[in-house]
């Protein structure tokens, strides 16, 4: 027997759109999470949160000078209306 998965068609169908869509999805978690953030009522909760937003920002196309900045600045504003640049795209 081979290594590997052995999907369906179906399933292949779905794992192909999961990743033809992942900009999207992506993009789509970010504005949940800034909204999140500044609903967030803890320091806890709002660390989980950036750490949230740094996983999701590895997955954009940001260059790593820019998503170091907002990072180290934890600025909602900042994040938000990069996010709104992003969507522009």
């Amino acid at each position: 027997m081979t290594k590997g998965q052995h999907l369906t068609k179906h399933q292949q169908g779905i794992v192909n759109r999961y990743y033809a869509n992942l900009d999207t999805i992506t993009l789509t978690k970010l504005q949940e999470l800034v909204t999140e953030i500044y609903l967030a009522t803890s320091d806890k909760a709002r660390a989980k949160l950036w750490e949230r937003v740094d996983t999701a920002l590895a997955k954009t196309e940001l260059d790593a000078l820019t998503r170091t900045r907002i990072m180290n600045q934890r600025d909602v504003k900042a994040l938000a209306e990069m996010v709104q640049t992003l969507s522009k795209k």
